[in-house]
């Protein structure tokens, strides 16, 4: 099918242009000083409802209108449910949904589509019909990974945008604020509702110099998040800005705020320049180039706070770029960073297999025409310099735009010469969808990638498999040489005939010298009126099931609940609602609920899915228990550790807990996204006071939430716990809901609210 030969949505970028000066200049006059390109992007989309004033960096909640939404198929089930509980004939902004989370890898990418399309058709029928009805953007299986496509047809410079996925912020890379949510949220700005954020902090990275030889953007985060962590950057924007900025390409700029989803940061961005201008020109977007080009100023940050950080950033890192290594994060978490010059001591000192399996390039951080062409000047050195390469070598392209371009210009014949095998356009093994041969051993073993997670299992569901993520010309060299301690920079190979040879560095090029080429894009465009689409869902379909309404609050303290599970350290979504073999589920809330909280550790007996059933005294599976406390009309309360719900976006984590009956969360901290998933589905997402108070938590408690009929913003609530032996505890648990947020609470869920809304309009 033929795209539009105009930039899509231009009226609406049209609109944010003409009005952007006007809303920054107010701003800059009330704030009385310079802004950051990020507060010019959040001034520029406060809310229609919202007062201009000094909001509190990590204190003000503000209501925002951004300018579209985005959805991939895993989450959108979920969104589009709940969206056609709302009672609105058509999206209230423009929105699209991308079919990329439930392709599984595993032969090479036309078999693996055939087989999507069939075993998933239902869901991709299902997605595609409501789109059809409501006005959304479709784009078919194959078509590509959210966040490339996003960035190769929808995102703009200064525009503000929603995900359902942690890795929206990608989209920092065109100059936007993206950020990622749950599908309530996206259900909510569809619905035509302000969207709400805490104000955020401000971290800002300057980079000097300039990227050579081996160094790719990619180890810009990388370092960063060596420093950082993967909290550093909760309830902040990473905003990047300095010569070694301009000095990258756009692609290259989408890698560093793709990846800034691993240190918690709301988004990451850059400033409009150059880079971009050539990208938006070449994806057929020079229009909006222009227009662009027309308000730079407006675009970037005002020059004094990039020439005194420290004054207008609540925290500053400095990199220099021509002195930056290349790195490998890992294993385990994207945040231990090694040198490449230091990992031989690195794997001594911890005792990680050596010997690389499997090198995986591409998916939505690394997958650009940029990355492929750096990655092609290795592999092409492997037949040049009589050599083999040692591990095996995927390749998953980022979108078909890039996978017809590569084909076209030679790079895949090349990547076929060194033994490559070609994934679909789709996530792939990035998330746990990679039916990887073996794996079922459970045998400890080191892969390199260049996604940017690598929680256990999180590749090919291995608990044992190390893996270690790097730009894709690092990974490229590294399955060459099939060694996790091999420098390129300074180590040789034996080639066949038992030469050394050293590996050139990588060269590639930004753009296509001959321009982007596809044959099908993929995309299907919504039907003018769709008030005649039906929407159809099986009644006895095990992928699909629509939604009931959770009830409201009962108006009452909250007596007599069960300890389901007491969480003990890293609880992220993965653990509360696992991906992988799960992601069929997604747009069936019963079938989906028995994956609830089984990777989350049970601290009474460091097991998973094992937790005391208080009604028999016996252990069992958490969901199995939990629906018979359900079954039983017993509410029940998940306690949790540090940073509970870190990770991906999805919705599902606080859905499933809600839907069989769990009625608090109680943790020593949560993750942003998470906690206002729970808060939007009606649940209690509480804080311990005193963080040593978990300790008082014991297996058999049974737990009172005092003080909810006075449920008031900053009013911490109390908890009487009970234990067996009849003494009890009183603890207090603080929580962040404001006005508005607690009137989700009482109505059962926002959703609930919103559908009283349209139908009394």
């Amino acid at each position: 099918m033929e795209m539009k030969n105009t930039a899509f949505d231009i009226d609406m970028i049209k609109k944010v242009y003409a009005e952007m000066p006007a809303k920054v200049d107010a701003a800059r006059t009330a704030l009385g000083r310079p802004l950051t390109l990020s507060e010019k992007i959040l001034f520029a989309h406060l809310h229609s409802d919202m007062k201009l004033e000094n909001f509190g960096r990590g204190k003000s909640y503000v209501d925002f209108a951004p300018d579209r939404v985005a959805m991939q198929d895993a989450t959108a089930q979920m969104a589009l449910l709940q969206f056609m509980q709302a009672g609105r004939p058509k999206v209230a902004v423009p929105s699209t949904v991308h079919c990329d989370h439930l392709i599984m890898a595993k032969n090479e990418a036309k078999q693996d589509l055939e087989v999507a399309n069939s075993e998933s058709k239902e869901v991709y029928d299902f997605l595609a019909s409501v789109s059809n009805k409501y006005g959304l953007g479709f784009w078919k299986p194959g078509a590509g990974i959210i966040h490339q496509v996003v960035l190769e047809n929808y995102a703009f410079p200064g525009g503000m945008m929603i995900g359902t996925d942690s890795h929206t912020v990608n989209a920092g890379g065109l100059g936007m604020i993206a950020i990622g949510v749950g599908g309530a949220d996206a259900c909510d700005v569809m619905a035509g509702l302000p969207w709400e954020l805490k104000w955020p902090k401000l971290i800002g990275i300057k980079l000097t110099g300039k990227l050579s030889g081996w160094t790719a953007p990619k180890d810009v985060i990388l370092k960063v998040a060596g420093i950082l962590t993967v909290k550093g950057g909760t309830g902040a924007i990473v905003e990047y800005f300095g010569e070694g900025a301009t000095s990258m390409s756009c692609t290259g700029k989408g890698t560093i705020c793709n990846m800034g989803a691993e240190i918690g940061a709301t988004t990451s961005t850059f400033g409009y320049d150059e880079s971009m201008s050539r990208y938006l020109a070449a994806t057929g977007r020079a229009e909006i180039a222009a227009m662009a080009d027309g308000i730079k100023e407006y675009l970037n940050g005002d020059a004094e706070c990039y020439a005194n950080p420290a004054q207008y950033f609540d925290e500053v890192i400095e990199i220099n770029l021509s002195e930056l290594e290349p790195h490998l994060n890992g294993p385990f978490t994207p945040d231990l960073a090694t040198p490449i010059s230091k990992m031989k001591e690195a794997a001594a000192a911890n005792n990680w297999p050596t010997k690389i399996e499997v090198g995986l390039i591409g998916s939505c951080t690394n997958s650009s025409y940029e990355d492929i062409s750096r990655a092609v000047s290795l592999a092409k050195q492997v037949n040049e310099k009589g050599l083999r390469a040692k591990a095996e070598y995927t390749i998953t392209p980022g979108s078909e735009q890039v996978r017809y371009t590569i084909e076209r210009d030679g790079f895949l014949e090349i990547f076929d010469k060194m033994g490559a095998t070609v994934f679909a356009n789709a996530c792939g093994p990035c998330i746990g969808m990679w039916a990887r041969v073996g794996a079922e051993k459970q045998e400890r073993n080191t892969i390199v990638h260049s996604f940017n997670r690598n929680f256990a299992k999180r590749a090919d569901g291995n608990p044992n498999t190390l893996a270690f993520v790097g730009s894709p010309e690092l990974v490229t060299a590294l399955a060459i040489a099939g060694d996790l301690t091999f420098n390129p920079i300074t180590d040789f190979l034996t080639n066949e005939k038992g030469e050394r040879v050293k590996l050139d560095e990588p060269t590639g090029m930004e753009l296509p010298p001959r321009g982007f080429a596809v044959d099908d894009p993929g995309y299907q465009a919504p039907a003018e009126d769709g008030s005649s689409v039906a929407v159809a869902v099986d009644p006895a379909s095990k992928r699909l099931q629509l939604l009931a309404p959770f009830a409201e609050w009962e108006g009452t303290d909250l007596k007599g609940l069960k300890l389901l599970i007491k969480a003990k350290g890293k609880c992220t979504t993965d653990h509360i609602s696992m991906a992988g073999p799960w992601l069929k589920f997604r747009g069936h809330l019963d079938n989906i609920s028995n994956n609830m909280l089984i990777g989350a550790v049970n601290y009474f007996n460091e097991k998973t899915d094992s937790v005391k059933n208080q009604l028999t005294g016996e252990y069992g599976p958490v969901p199995a228990t939990q629906r018979a406390y359900k079954a039983a009309g017993i509410g029940s309360i998940v306690v949790g550790d540090e940073n509970y719900g870190e990770g991906s976006s999805r919705e599902h984590a606080a859905m499933e807990p809600r839907f069989l009956g769990v009625r608090a969360v109680l943790t020593k901290s949560f993750a942003r996204i998470h906690e206002t998933n729970l808060k939007k589905q009606g649940m209690l997402a509480l804080t311990f006071a005193n963080k040593a108070d978990y300790d008082k938590i014991q297996e058999d408690d049974t737990i009172d939430i005092v003080g909810l009929t006075e449920f008031a913003p900053g009013k911490p609530l109390t908890l009487v716990l009970t234990h067996t032996d009849g003494s009890k505890d009183e603890i207090l648990a603080n929580h962040t809901y404001n006005h508005q947020q607690i009137e989700w609470f009482k109505a059962g869920a926002a959703l609930n609210i919103i559908r009283k809304q349209v139908a009394g309009n």
